[in-house]
């Protein structure tokens, strides 16, 4: 009976560490008869707690999950010694194991590695104990589990939250003390809350060229050990790679938003013949690197702003509500996108130039200083901060109705969507967004692309919305669309391969 077999494991792990939850010290235990060996008492004053008791006892579990009796621990081992305690895990859970704890790199844990990954491992699970128990009675309930996924932005029912409690509970109190969280967690490797935040970040990972999302959160572990830094590294260099591939697509959108109209109509194959008979191949690209080089800086203030804006609420919570994650991802991205403006306007003239315009970035910049003034810098800067609350909000909303929506029916043994389903959530939430916010982003276009004519009256946000209403109706607010929803599925996917690869390069081991 697999609920029997289940009980069996209890008493074994739970001999393994004191019921106190204090600092083991097993690893460098003294031999018998040294001093500590004997009957001294740990830090909770229980015998169980003498380190010649705890070694005894890790041994014993160490020799049951060693099958092969070759004094270490690999995959198959685990496998088959937990099964043999009621204990199964996926192939999956077992490398992760071992992963954490192979210090030496040799694909299996020995004695001394087992152990270190018991310390380890038990030091988090204490951390998401505590995080869970609100009420800090020492105890964890449904409405507890509830409350705790609430905060995170997932919603789940009281019955979806006794039926996770059921698979911890062994007493049948329908609540989960310290021992059940440790028992049921200690050999497996996932922490449903924190990994919630890990599998499914958003910001960091997908880069569609525009830079509006609300920032991923990041796990207290991932900011202590130095992790988010790497995210934001990956995210950036992914961003550049995945910004250079789709180029050709995103200058066409800026060329069919500026110049398309009634009685110029351009598709995207006479675009793309434009294109290449004015300026050749390489004309495609025009404007990415502005494009490219704005990254760092833009996604370095909006983190930056939005960590101190998330201090400035002042929320208690680890984690930051829905509702705050878009207040505050919505004023760091203003904040961000009004230092780095001037590149934005920079990179509509560097797409628009025909050849021979310009010798380069800086040539442009002079040419627009020299001619137009400071202020040119600054055109369709309101459209531009319109844009944000609507791209930000729904890009949001829809990514956490998604993410809700898989973690309450699919999500049982790890929060892990997979490739397919995190890209699916990414594509969707941006493609929604980028349609909420279009029409703005079409007039901030076009007023960034209108060069300043002496004695010409200054074109306003309300008036070009007037002008092409009245003259194109309410099509030539999209204009540039298809180009655009074009390049999200080839944005996404180049964008979550190169951050996937640069993670592993950069080390990062959260996944």
């Amino acid at each position: 009976m697999p609920g029997a077999r289940r009980s069996l494991a209890a008493p074994v792990v739970s001999g393994v560490l004191c019921p106190c939850g204090s600092p083991r010290a097993a690893a460098a235990a003294p031999a018998p008869g040294a001093e500590g060996g004997g009957g001294g008492a740990g830090p909770c004053g229980r015998s169980l707690c003498e380190a010649s008791e705890q070694d005894r006892r890790l041994r014993a579990l160490f020799q049951k999950l060693d099958v092969n009796r070759d004094g270490a621990l690999c995959i198959h081992d685990l496998a088959v010694g937990l099964g043999r305690l009621g204990l199964h895990r996926t192939e999956l859970d077992l490398l992760k194991i071992v992963k954490a704890g192979d210090k030496d790199l040799d694909g299996q844990l020995d004695f001394e590695e087992f152990v270190h990954y018991l310390q380890d491992h038990e030091k988090k699970l204490r951390l998401v104990f505590k995080s869970l128990d609100k009420k800090n009675d020492g105890r964890i309930d449904a409405q507890e589990i509830v409350q705790s996924l609430r905060d995170l932005g997932v919603k789940i029912s009281e019955q979806q939250a006794e039926k996770i409690l059921k698979s911890m509970d062994k007493n049948g109190t329908m609540t989960i003390d310290w021992n059940e969280w440790r028992d049921y967690h200690l050999l497996h490797p996932v922490e449903n809350i924190p990994e919630i935040i890990l599998y499914w970040k958003h910001s960091t990972i997908f880069d569609v060229g525009e830079n509006l999302t609300v920032p991923d959160e990041f796990t207290v572990e991932e900011r202590q050990t130095g992790m988010w830094w790497r995210h934001l590294v990956a995210g950036g260099g992914a961003g550049a790679v995945s910004r250079t591939c789709t180029a050709p697509l995103d200058r066409l959108k800026v060329l069919m938003q500026v110049h398309a109209s009634r009685s110029n109509n351009m598709c995207i194959i006479g675009g793309f013949t434009q294109m290449i008979r004015e300026g050749g191949p390489r004309s495609l690209w025009r404007g990415n690197g502005i494009n490219v080089l704005k990254i760092a800086p833009e996604s370095a203030i909006k983190f930056m702003a939005y960590e101190q804006i998330k201090r400035f609420i002042g929320t208690d919570q680890e984690m930051l509500r829905i509702h705050e994650r878009l207040l505050a991802g919505s004023l760091a991205g203003a904040i961000a996108q009004s230092s780095i403006y001037p590149m934005e306007v920079l990179k509509t003239r560097m797409a628009l130039r025909k050849t021979g315009q310009y010798s380069g970035m800086l040539d442009c910049a002079k040419n627009i200083l020299s001619k137009e003034g400071m202020a040119a810098f600054y055109k369709g800067y309101i459209p531009n901060m319109l844009g944000i609350i609507p791209y930000a909000g729904i890009d949001l909303a829809v990514y956490e109705t998604l993410k809700n929506a898989w973690l309450q029916r699919y999500a049982v043994n790890s929060a892990d969507p997979g490739v397919f389903v995190l890209l699916a959530c990414g594509t969707i939430s941006s493609t929604c967004g980028q349609l909420a916010s279009y029409p703005l982003a079409l007039v901030r276009t076009r007023m960034q692309a209108q060069a300043s004519v002496e004695g010409a009256p200054e074109v306003t946000m309300r008036g070009l919305f007037k002008h092409i209403l009245k003259t194109e109706g309410a099509f030539g607010l999209y204009r540039g669309l298809a180009p655009n929803f074009m390049k999200v599925i080839p944005a996404v996917s180049i964008s979550y391969v190169v951050y996937e690869n640069l993670k592993m390069t950069l080390g990062v081991q959260s996944r």
